[in-house]
Order: structure tokens, then sequence, then C-alpha cells
């Protein structure tokens, strides 16, 4: 039990420390981030629950104020933007992601990661950002999937792979640390 608050809690703390990197905005207003990856991790290493409570933790803490999101942003306006469909969708991602890696064990960790990150951290997380997204700029499919998704998926893609390899180096170092396996 201590060691799962204490990993909930460290992948909360990675998450905002990737907003430390320099955003890039785009003209959508949206921006580029490395905190995705973050999430992206919280699955793959955490697992399902664990991985999405460490996202909701983060995203309490925001709610809270704190200057965690990219940019130093924080405080419930946050959650009240057309972009904000991609916070509500991170826990899903962490879960999606999370659920692919405890479920798929018959290849290498590091590609089931990668392509865990890629279901999760990327599909589920665009099926959540781009209706909210339409809802609150208005916009349609088109200029949704055109504002809010196109731009980021080569990035995304970057950061999944990214995610894969550096699961597979943790696991291959501490296999007991990947808790997604466990």
């Amino acid at each position: 039990m201590e060691r799962n608050v204490t990993m909930i809690a460290l992948f909360a703390a990675l998450i905002a420390a990737l907003g430390l990197i320099p955003k890039i905005t785009l003209a959508t207003g949206i921006p580029i981030t490395a905190q995705s990856m973050g999430i992206m991790l919280c699955g793959t290493i955490l697992g399902a629950k664990r991985g999405a409570l460490a996202v909701v933790l983060f995203l309490v803490l925001v709610a809270a104020g704190l200057p965690l999101l990219a940019g130093g942003r924080g405080g419930l306006g946050v959650f009240s933007t057309p972009w904000a469909g991609f916070l509500f969708g991170f826990p899903v991602a962490a879960f999606v992601t999370g659920l692919v890696m405890e479920n798929w064990r018959s290849d290498k960790v590091s590609l089931v990661a990668g392509v865990a990150a890629v279901v999760g951290g990327i599909g589920a997380l665009y099926l959540i950002a781009v209706p909210y997204y339409m809802l609150m700029k208005p916009a349609g499919l088109g200029e949704a999937l055109v504002a809010a998704m196109l731009p980021f998926m080569p990035g995304d893609v970057i950061k999944a792979v990214l995610a894969g390899l550096v699961t597979g180096a943790i696991y291959k170092a501490r296999p007991a640390s990947v808790l997604s396996r466990s």
C-alpha cells in the first residue's frame, strides 16, 4: 500500500516536472508539452489503476491552483478552455495504456509499452479531446481534427516510442519497478 501511494505521488510529480520543458503554443491556442509522455509513462509503468490515480492527483493539484501545467498554468480556469479535453482525457489515457500493458504479456516489454502508449496515450486521449474541442469551440469534425489532433501526431508518436524505450529500459534494469508487469 505504501509503495503504491509513493509511486502515484512520484509519477504525479513526474508529470509536473515534464511541464517545466517550455511549451510551444500553436495558432489554435493548444500547447504542445512533454506532459503527455508522463501520462503514457504512468500507464506503462504503474498500470491502469495506479497510473490513472497518479494523473488524477496531478489534475487535483492543478485544479487547486498549483501552476503545474506547461507554461506555469493552473487553477480551475484551465478546465474551461477548448483544449481542456486533453486534461479530462489524461486519466483515461493512462488507464487504457496501463490496461494494455497489464493484459499483453507475450512480447518484449518495450514493444508492448510503445503500442500501449499509442493505443492509450494517443488513441484514447484523442477520443475525448477532439469531441470536447468540437463542443467548446464550437467546431465541426474536420476543423477539430486539423486543429486539435493533426499538429500533435508527429510529436505524440515520438513520445510513445520514447515511453516504450524508457519502460523497456527500466524493466530490464529493475523488473519489479514496472508495476504494470507485477
